[in-house]
């Protein structure tokens, strides 16, 4: 964007900025009118109108010039927030990642029995599905198209290996069932935790740890050994 450079003159000022610093003069002081129309735009919300957008159109469909139009900013408005639409992509996927990867690091997820660590990471991990419904929508919808697409799924890979571990860890100390594959099981998981962005709207009857506590009843309950259930 040009640095605007004001212009002097030295031949002093033209009879109609005269009479137009005259009828200023005459009116009083000039007033600042107010802005009219377009509301302004702080960087997170121009990442939510992306990130809908994203969704509504996919990624690639989605042009900064479509941006614009639903912001009702110019493109270098946006630019100002997001030097490009990789950019914005990036921060999304982040929001969603960065909000699972502190789950595992919070003190219910590093201490207690090993089925105690996996409880508080799904329930952790619904909270966080509530909290940024569109970014971990956003996020489920990511299949590899881009290098900022492909860290995203690497970084989400590694999550759910996480999860397995957990998962593993409870089954070798005889809290849940042997006789299914961890992976499958972490799958298995997480494909009723992610089908809930199909259907979940906030604001309903449901709270956050209202729909936590289904998930896990209903996938834990199955994997616990009889043992583990008295």
């Amino acid at each position: 964007m040009p640095d605007w450079v004001e212009m002097t003159t030295t031949e002093g000022p033209t009879r109609g900025s005269r009479e137009a610093e005259t009828g200023a003069d005459a009116a009083g002081p000039a007033e600042t009118a107010p802005k009219k129309g377009r509301p302004g735009y702080d960087q997170q919300s121009v990442l939510d109108v992306a990130v809908a957008a994203f969704i509504d159109h996919g990624y690639d469909a989605t042009s900064m010039g479509l941006l614009a139009g639903r912001l009702g900013l110019s493109k270098a408005a946006i630019y100002h927030h997001f030097p490009a639409k990789t950019e914005l992509l990036r921060a999304a996927l982040d929001q969603a990642l960065d909000g699972l990867e502190g789950v595992l690091t919070e003190d219910g997820a590093t201490h207690g029995s090993a089925e105690e660590r996996l409880s508080h990471v799904l329930r952790g991990a619904v909270h966080v599905l509530v909290e940024k419904l569109p970014y971990v929508t956003l996020l489920l919808r990511v299949r590899g198209n881009t290098e900022v697409e492909r860290n995203a799924l690497d970084r989400r890979r590694e999550f759910d290996k996480a999860v397995t571990d957990l998962v593993v860890a409870a089954r070798d100390d005889g809290t849940l069932r042997d006789d299914i594959d961890p992976r499958v099981t972490t799958r298995l998981l997480f494909g009723m935790i992610n089908s809930i962005v199909e259907w979940y709207r906030p604001g309903g009857p449901e709270t956050a740890d209202q729909l936590a506590a289904d998930v896990l009843a209903v996938a834990l309950d199955g994997l616990r050994t009889q043992r583990s259930r008295k």
